[in-house]
């Protein structure tokens, strides 16, 4: 605070215009998201008038209870944890394993450019949608789990960014573990990981967040929508008006629910898992992200 009242004017008018945009910023992303609360806790007769805004009308948790009651929100919802639980370690896994080897110079890896280069080349072209899905085919993954793991199992900007990070790292630390008889993989799991926590950090929640989110996938590979995941699930449920909602036997949770107000409670809880683990991944998100950009 003492620092800002010995600025010059022209920067704290500077100062100020940026808390102003973040400020618009977050709030641009936070009152969506208030709104959905709003309408997923109110009255079906409130949503339908226009009445609700950022806080609930005619309160009730109907909606909820309809939405977990659900088979297919629920056997959905399994599946995407699922997704993230495999394909989040997998993911890292492979992106450890083949960010190490190329983080290394020219001396020690004598074809690293090239391999590089490949990889770099993949996130620059495609085949295209359609020789994507031919390919999953002919392996025999579709309608499967695995489709929606195997195909993106190496995320190559997570491979970019992990490299650099990489090999931002001291080479001294890992010369003296060498000489100490250290080989590859002790090098590799007993150094260069636990330094590298910061980014490796930041690239699992990467990873969790592109495993939740995606829908794409489910509604591609999967021919039978018991197999979709959440975020495919509720893609249908956007598009699609909820016919079971006419054929509820509790007809006093009817007044209360409709399509609006479930369709809102079902958005907010697939939020829900995202928003509890991004904090705690927060704190390494900037450092990871800085110091894996930087060579040392």
């Amino acid at each position: 605070m003492t620092a800002f009242r010995k600025s010059s004017s022209g920067r704290k008018a500077f100062v100020i215009f940026n808390y102003m945009v973040l400020i618009g910023a977050a709030l641009a992303c936070l009152l969506p998201i208030v709104n959905i609360l709003a309408i997923s806790f109110s009255s079906s007769s409130a949503v339908g008038s226009g009445a609700v805004r950022l806080w609930p009308v005619g309160f009730n948790v109907d909606s909820y209870k309809y939405v977990l009651g659900k088979p297919e929100f629920i056997t959905s919802f399994l599946i995407s944890v699922k997704r993230v639980l495999v394909g989040v370690p997998l993911n890292m896994l492979l992106t450890i394993c083949i960010a190490y080897p190329l983080s290394k110079d020219k001396a020690q890896f004598k074809w690293r450019s090239l391999y590089v280069w490949f990889f770099i080349m993949t996130m620059l072209f495609s085949g295209g949608l359609i020789p994507w899905y031919m390919t999953i085919k002919a392996t025999g993954l579709i309608d499967s789990f695995w489709a929606l793991i195997l195909p993106g199992a190496v995320p190559i900007f997570n491979v970019i960014l992990l490299l650099n990070f990489f090999r931002s790292l001291p080479k001294e630390i890992e010369e003296a573990a060498v000489i100490d008889g250290a080989n590859v993989w002790t090098a590799l799991w007993k150094i260069a990981v636990p330094l590298s926590a910061p980014a490796i950090a930041t690239l699992v929640l990467f990873c969790i967040v592109t495993h939740w989110n995606s829908w794409f996938e489910g509604l591609m590979l999967m021919n039978n929508p018991d197999n979709y995941p959440l975020q495919s699930y509720l893609q249908t449920v956007i598009v699609n008006r909820d016919m079971t909602l006419a054929t509820s036997a509790d007809w006093r949770s009817m007044m209360n629910i409709s399509d609006r107000t479930t369709k809102a409670a079902q958005v907010f809880v697939a939020t829900v898992p995202v928003l509890l683990v991004y904090p705690f991944l927060q704190k390494y998100f900037a450092e990871g992200i800085v110091l894996g950009s930087v060579k040392g």
